[in-house]
């Protein structure tokens, strides 16, 4: 314990004296009839002084006095850490990406340092350590004022780059003037010997964690139909708490959130997001949850967007023709949402595609059919479409085998009547769109049956038979049509269908990175420490198109946005950092707890507080000892205080009491009672916690459940009524079917619960029977 004004302490000196005038007391006066003859004969010529002062009044106003004594002295409990050497200080800060998680902490360490600098009389200088906007390093101040020294302290900011431990220990070398607190990176740096070393030339205070929590979002990884979120952490040998990742779009929506668990002794982690094609091309950015610097986000760009596709058919010269052509139908179905590409296999597969889409194309040539292999296992989406020449030659580039020739309508294999589409299942990319009735299917090729068919099957006829194949090779995926691309064979392609199911496949494909070439990207938008974007600093360039994949974030490239709005390219902080490890301590310094350590506290203010009080106090009671305050003495008075605490506990229950008999002053949610003391007992407190929830989460108020008979009890007043069905539910009355049914035509709801299906749920046969019953 210290003082910021020891010297006050002398006037403790004074209590005694104190204690003598205050131990006087005038008594209070005496009302008294004056009958004046007989009192003056009984006056005594002797003068007398009074010293009625209680004794615990006069200790109470001692310790008034001694609290107001102690309180202007400024009693402050110090921390456990007393700043190293003598003369000036020097303040050295590691401002890194990595510190802005903890930024407030931060602060208010190197607050408490300068007030035991201000204490000690000790001038402070201060050194960050990252590179500031304009790419430098800042120089090491002059020692300055401590109130100097807060100002520039509060306009310190964390920067969305890594330290510079070669530019650190330059600077750091030319300090000779006194000692160092050092508020350190939890995070190994490359160079950080040496800067340790410069360090330890003088006597240092190092300030840490005492475990690394920082934690880096890495760029996702793109699948076929997902993108896989990685965050990584320095290695810790205990379980450490999940991590959540949210994607969001540009605007700031979070479109979803996946949960990251670390094994012990695991330094990375991963987790998929699975997204429908349309809603996973709005996302803008992950976003580590719950930590707010340039290595919690990572932002997407085209890479995750663009789909350029490839066109290619069998036969060339027909497949231009207008109405006939194989190509023909393709074109104007996916020109307003892809950028198509047209020529050989083997020259579009020189440049960037998302999807390949072969018209009745047999890949026979070896080094094509390997490379197109390779590119399909590398993410490629390989879509193609069955034709004459696909029947009567296939190649090994297909999802499933097929059999030899094709079925058509009056062939050898064939159907009577033209074949309709069925549904499509769950689980296709298809599902949801709706099937026309007037599409139709006059010819088709047939896969060879196989067990596991109907699973690899997007698309079926009415009979089963597959339309639409597919199968994962690697990271990509090769999906057949059964029918061709033009109308010889179905109508498919003169419907809107047709091209809704080529939108959602080239949707379901990854996406390619704009000018991979040695075109100069210009900055656009940047990061800021705390993973806000802004505009570029002053010392940002643009970067070559090609060096994305090899270009750390610095003060001249930093992580944001670059090129222009219809070809923008992402460069994150994640992607070339190496793995995250702990900074080992500088040896020879004395080290404190950054976090977690009990801070300095100053006791002046509460101690001037109480003083103040106890003299409010100290006046009552003087007033009350010389009668200007009466307590009230009557026996009502003493009566009316005992009942008031029973009157005040007998509201809630009379309130309680009134809701019950009356549900419409209050909004319910109601529960059928069933017989079942247990179904009962979870419908209450199911519905109980519900109303909790909301109450907390929303300004609704809902008060307790209740309990009804339908036909005996009033429903018009509740919302929401749970109807639990047991298996041995008796048969509604009349008087309770016509309560429900006029419950339901006003607005009511009425959830029902037969206790099965679901995803978890166990089958109840007993319930169902029971609802049909019912119903």
């Amino acid at each position: 314990m210290s003082f910021a004004a020891p010297w006050l302490l002398l006037a403790l000196a004074l209590l005694p004296v104190l204690w003598w005038l205050l131990r006087v007391t005038p008594p209070p006066p005496r009302r008294e009839v004056f009958p004046a003859i007989r009192l003056l004969a009984g006056l005594v010529g002797r003068e007398e002084s009074a010293a009625r002062t209680p004794w615990w009044l006069l200790a109470l106003r001692l310790l008034v006095a001694a609290l107001i004594v102690v309180g202007l002295a400024g009693p402050v409990r110090e921390a456990g850490r007393v700043l190293p050497g003598a003369g000036p200080l020097l303040l050295v800060f590691d401002n890194g990406w990595s510190e802005a998680a903890d930024w407030a902490a931060r602060q208010q360490a190197a607050a408490s340092l300068l007030d035991r600098a201000s204490r000690a009389g000790r001038a402070v200088a201060l050194f960050s350590t990252a590179p500031d906007e304009g790419g430098v390093v800042p120089p090491i101040g002059p020692p300055m004022p401590v109130a100097e020294a807060r100002a520039r302290l509060a306009a310190l900011r964390p920067m969305p780059w890594p330290v510079d431990r070669a530019a650190d220990t330059a600077r750091l070398r030319g300090w000779q003037r006194g000692a160092i607190a050092y508020l350190a990176s939890d995070l190994a740096q490359p160079g950080d010997a040496g800067f340790a070393a410069a360090l330890a030339a003088s006597p240092v205070l190092e300030l840490r964690h005492a475990v690394p929590a920082e934690r880096l979002l890495l760029p996702p990884r793109a699948e076929a139909d997902r993108l896989v979120a990685r965050v990584a952490q320095v290695a810790q040998a205990a379980a450490t708490p999940p991590a959540a990742v949210l994607a969001q779009s540009g605007d700031g929506r979070t479109l979803a959130r996946a949960m990251l668990r670390f094994a012990p002794g695991q330094g990375s982690a991963e987790a998929p997001i699975v997204l429908p094609p349309e809603i996973r091309n709005q996302i803008d950015r992950l976003v580590l949850a719950g930590s707010a610097s340039a290595g919690s986000v990572a932002l997407l760009d085209e890479r995750w967007r663009r789909r350029p596709v490839g066109l290619a058919a069998g036969n060339a010269l027909s497949a231009e023709a207008p109405l006939l052509g194989p190509l023909y139908y393709l074109r104007r179905a996916l020109a307003p949402y892809a950028e198509l590409r047209e020529g050989k296999v083997a020259a579009l597969l020189g440049r960037d595609l998302s999807v390949l889409i072969l018209a009745d194309a047999v890949i026979d040539d070896e080094a094509t059919q390997q490379a197109l292999a390779q590119w399909v296992e590398h993410g490629g989406l390989l879509l193609r479409f069955a034709g004459p020449l696909l029947a009567e030659h296939p190649d090994p580039l297909l999802p499933e085998r097929l059999l030899s020739g094709d079925r058509q309508l009056g062939g050898a294999m064939s159907w009577g009547k033209p074949a309709h589409l069925a549904p499509f299942p769950p689980g296709s990319p298809f599902d949801g769109l709706p099937v026309p009735a007037e599409v139709q299917i006059d010819r088709q090729v047939l896969a060879e049956p196989s067990v596991a068919l109907l699973a690899h099957s997007w698309a079926t006829l009415s009979d089963g038979t597959p339309l639409v194949t597919e199968a994962a090779r690697g990271a990509g995926r090769i999906v057949l049509f059964h029918v061709t691309a033009n109308a010889d064979w179905s109508n498919l392609p003169l419907s809107g269908l047709f091209v809704a199911m080529l939108r959602r496949l080239v949707a379901l494909s990854a996406g390619v990175a704009t000018g991979t070439d040695g075109s100069v990207l210009a900055p656009v938008e940047s990061l800021d420490g705390f993973g806000q974007l802004g505009t570029p600093p002053r010392a940002a360039h643009g970067l070559a198109a090609s060096a994305f994949a090899t270009t750390a974030a610095s003060p001249r490239h930093p992580a944001g946005f670059y090129g222009p709005e219809n070809g923008r390219r992402a460069l994150d902080l994640g992607a070339s950092l190496p793995p995250l490890a702990a900074a080992a301590p500088v040896a020879g310094a004395r080290q404190a707890r950054l976090a977690g350590a009990e801070r300095e506290r100053a006791y002046g203010p509460a101690l001037l507080a109480v003083a103040l009080a106890l003299l409010a106090f100290d006046l009552l009671l003087a007033l009350w000892l010389r009668g200007l305050l009466r307590p009230p003495a009557r026996p009502t008075a003493r009566g009316s205080l005992v009942l008031l605490p029973l009157l005040l506990l007998a509201l809630p229950a009379r309130a309680q009491d009134a809701a019950a008999r009356y549900p419409a002053l209050a909004v319910h949610l109601a529960y059928v009672i069933t017989g079942d003391a247990t179904v009962d007992q979870v419908s209450h407190a199911g519905l109980a916690g519900l109303s909790d929830y909301v109450n907390q989460r929303t300004a609704a108020s809902i008060a307790a459940p209740a309990p009804v008979v339908p036909g005996r009890d009033d429903l018009s007043v509740y919302p929401l009524l749970y109807w639990p069905i047991v298996a041995d539910a008796p048969a509604l009355p009349p008087a309770a079917i016509a309560a429900l049914n006029d419950f339901m035509a006003h607005g009511g709801i009425i959830l029902i619960d037969t206790k099965s299906g679901g995803s978890g749920g166990d089958f109840n046969p007993g319930a169902d029977a029971s609802l049909r019953r019912l119903g």
